[in-house]
């Protein structure tokens, strides 16, 4: 029966981080909250690299025909210089532009926004802001496409994946309320935004491999995680096609005020 209920619980860990991931309402945020108020203690470092690489998966799949066409044409315009492959070779040199401020803050300041933001109040001021930052763009409409981008959209951007470090900060809420900030469309804000979240996640699965290796629980959870992970994905998948039907009908003030409410909740009930 213990074995039973530590994997309902692993599975609703999966659910959850795979569902709030999309959404700008922050996974890591919510996952402190789970473990917070529901005494749901995970174990390892390996739990949080697992879902977020099946959430990584998840994005890989919905923006596959993207991905496919930028890797395409970004090879195309360097081999033969084709000027309809352009546009497609600047965006990736911005997703390139735009990776590096997370990276370069993750590594410098990690250890400080372990030690000193890392807790459910910090989750609580941060869902606020938030919330905030999704209301003042909630009536945006953009006009800026993917062949209008610059390097300071990229930078810009860049600088917004980098504060999403801080707990509580959404990471698509931060670069979506960024890029349309800058006048993006809705699409391409979501479109810049995700497959910004690739090279991320792909450094973060790297530089937390060794981590899995070492990790004692490693063996024991080995079932736990892998239904986890398997969780994540599916949730994630449908959560992002559901959010991306969101941004198409501009309903953002809805995560607004989810945020508003459940911030505050947080922060004085922690």
């Amino acid at each position: 029966m213990e074995d039973f209920f530590l994997l309902l619980k692993y599975l609703f860990l999966g659910l959850f981080q795979g569902f709030t991931e999309p959404i700008p309402i922050s996974s890591s945020g919510h996952l402190e909250i789970a473990e917070y108020f529901f005494g749901l203690e995970i174990k390892g470092m390996s739990f949080a690299l697992l879902v977020n690489t099946a959430s990584l998966f998840a994005v890989l799949i919905i923006y596959r025909e993207d991905i496919m066409r930028l890797i395409s044409n970004g090879l195309a315009y360097i081999t033969t210089k084709d000027k309809r492959a352009e546009a497609d070779f600047r965006f990736i040199i911005y997703l390139i532009i735009g990776t590096i401020p997370a990276g370069v803050i993750g590594i410098l300041f990690e250890d400080f926004i372990d030690e000193n933001l890392a807790s459910i109040k910090t989750v609580g001021i941060t869902l606020i802001v938030t919330g905030l930052a999704l209301w003042l763009i909630r009536n945006m409409k953009g006009r800026k496409n993917d062949a209008e981008l610059s390097v300071k959209d990229a930078i810009i951007v860049g600088l917004a994946q980098a504060v999403a470090l801080i707990p509580g900060i959404s990471r698509s809420g931060a670069t979506i309320v960024a890029a349309m900030g800058l006048g993006m469309k809705q699409e391409t804000a979501l479109r810049f935004s995700f497959l910004l979240y690739i090279p991320v996640s792909v450094g973060g699965m790297i530089l937390g491999f060794n981590d899995i290796i070492k990790d004692p629980n490693l063996t024991d959870y080995a079932l736990p995680y892998t239904l986890a992970f398997f969780a994540s994905l599916v949730a994630s998948y449908f959560s992002l096609k559901w959010f991306m039907n969101i941004m198409a009908k501009g309903n953002l003030k809805y995560f607004a005020i989810y945020c508003f409410i459940v911030g505050p909740l947080v922060y004085f009930l922690s």
